[in-house]
């Protein structure tokens, strides 16, 4: 099995960076793609700084285009479901999720961002708002795949995991409480 994984780190490295880019972009829209183990190829072939920062490039880019797609496919939606009582309930909920909030949920590293973009899309969310989201908490999120890297189950089991990504998360919330003052959203 390390020679597998070796020989595809070499391989992946060959391939250059903008293949790395390339896979986690598509990824923010293909949910079933493996987002862990694409940021951990990247840093493993590209080492641990270009790697990171070619993860968080192509994943922030990856959701806000994600954003943009449903954002332009939120008017036909609007119009199949605006009588729709439950639908338009979860759309002012998310319409009027707090800055500090939504960073903090889009951090999660286990929160399926492709629903979050989806509904955010579809939403009317002030696309500043969300793409300034999205930049702060996604640091916290490649940064947890790159270099913690842990199943949801190893995480809950280790103590010093949890508090990493307790701490990671705090620091997600703070700077963008600290955003909020500047951006006033």
């Amino acid at each position: 099995m390390e020679e597998v994984i070796i020989s595809l780190v070499k391989n992946f490295g060959n391939l250059g960076p903008m293949f790395g880019f390339f896979l986690i972009y598509i990824e923010s829209m293909i949910p079933i793609l493996p987002l862990a183990v694409f940021i951990t190829l990247n840093v493993a072939a590209f080492g641990s700084f270009m790697g990171f920062i070619i993860s968080y490039i192509a994943t922030v880019f990856g959701c806000i285009s994600m954003f943009f797609i449903c954002r332009k496919l939120s008017t036909f939606f609007y119009k199949k479901f605006k009588h729709n009582k439950k639908i338009n309930s979860y759309r002012k909920k998310i319409d009027n999720i707090s800055f500090p909030n939504l960073v903090l949920i889009t951090s999660i590293p286990f929160m399926p961002a492709f629903a979050v973009n989806i509904a955010a899309g579809l939403s009317d969310i002030d696309s500043k708002k969300f793409i300034s989201s999205i930049i702060i908490s996604k640091i916290v999120m490649v940064y947890f795949w790159a270099f913690i890297g842990k199943s949801l189950s190893d995480s809950l089991t280790d103590i010093y995991t949890i508090l990493q990504i307790c701490v990671m998360l705090i620091l997600a919330l703070l700077v963008s409480k600290i955003a909020n003052k500047f951006l006033r959203y």
